[in-house]
């Protein structure tokens, strides 16, 4: 009879976490951030199917890396005990700590037994409150522990780089347009230093957004909502030219209407004049096109 071949625990334990760390690091990145009015999820995605980010209950959403079929079984499964939860007692008691919470327990279970592989995955759950220093953003690494973050986090392959360039960067108040860009801006960062251009076709997008009258607080970016957002950073110095072109445009139309007075004071074209301070009005259509964008975009 052979002996059998002995490996200790220390060394099977390393060899499982290793092994789960290399298929986490082949996926794309994720970055969670909080700006002002809750937390914005980022993820180089650029297929609209297989989501990396979705929503888990009114205030929750969740984000991973790493294989899709083993993230979207845990997905579906905190779906259903939020679910469960909320309705056997009340929704106020479903939080992102309790789901956190089921996630580590699955979690490390599977990365302690030796009858199956460990989860090549790596979890993000948050809760948008109701002031910034209510919102609670959680880490999951795949051996099921749990980190507490503040502020920013990222994960996936390139995660320590990325982290590090948020941590110099994130400041709180900031303001959608900026979170999302400093998003977008460490994800474009590669290990060799270099830079690449994301667009919003290669970006998956979500927000908590505490302001939302809605009890349900996740939504999707998505479209023209998602490039407007985009352009916004650094537009300042785009938006002179247009200021100034009102400004010309103004005074054209100012000079327009007194022309008209200076007619309609002669008795000659008072209808004219009136004509062009209604053709002054014309900033309808772009107004309708930004809300359409906006309501298009809900999930």
């Amino acid at each position: 009879m052979s002996t059998p071949f002995y490996v200790s625990p220390q060394q099977a334990m390393a060899d499982r976490a290793e092994y789960a760390r290399k298929g986490i690091a082949r996926g794309r990145s994720v970055v969670v951030l909080q700006y002002t009015d809750g937390v914005v999820f980022v993820a180089e995605n650029p297929s609209r199917a297989l989501h990396k980010v979705s929503e888990i209950y009114d205030r929750i959403a969740f984000a991973a890396v790493g294989k899709y079929n083993e993230f979207e079984n845990l997905r579906i499964g905190g779906v259903r005990y939020a679910d469960l939860r909320g309705y056997t007692y009340d929704r106020e008691d479903v939080t992102a700590r309790g789901l956190a919470n089921v996630y580590a327990q699955t979690l490390g279970s599977i990365f302690s037994s030796a009858a199956e592989k460990p989860y090549e995955v790596e979890l993000i759950v948050a809760e948008v409150g109701n002031a910034p220093e209510d919102d609670q953003i959680y880490r999951l690494p795949h051996d099921g522990s749990i980190v507490d973050e503040h502020g920013s986090v990222a994960v996936g392959g390139n995660a320590d780089q990325i982290s590090s360039y948020l941590d110099q960067r994130h400041r709180d108040g900031m303001t959608l347009a900026e979170a999302l860009r400093l998003a977008v801006d460490s994800l474009s960062r590669d290990t060799n230093g270099g830079e690449r251009t994301l667009t919003a076709e290669h970006l998956e997008v979500a927000t908590l957004d505490r302001t939302r009258p809605q009890q349900r607080k996740f939504k999707r970016i998505l479209g023209r909502q998602l490039s407007r957002l985009l352009d916004e950073h650094g537009g300042s110095g785009a938006e002179k030219p247009e200021a100034g072109a009102e400004g010309d445009a103004g005074e054209s139309s100012g000079a327009g209407d007194a022309a008209g007075k200076g007619a309609k004071g002669k008795g000659a074209n008072g209808k004219a004049a009136d004509g062009g301070t209604g053709a002054k009005d014309d900033s309808g259509p772009g107004a309708a096109d930004g809300s359409e964008a906006e309501s298009g975009s809900e999930d």
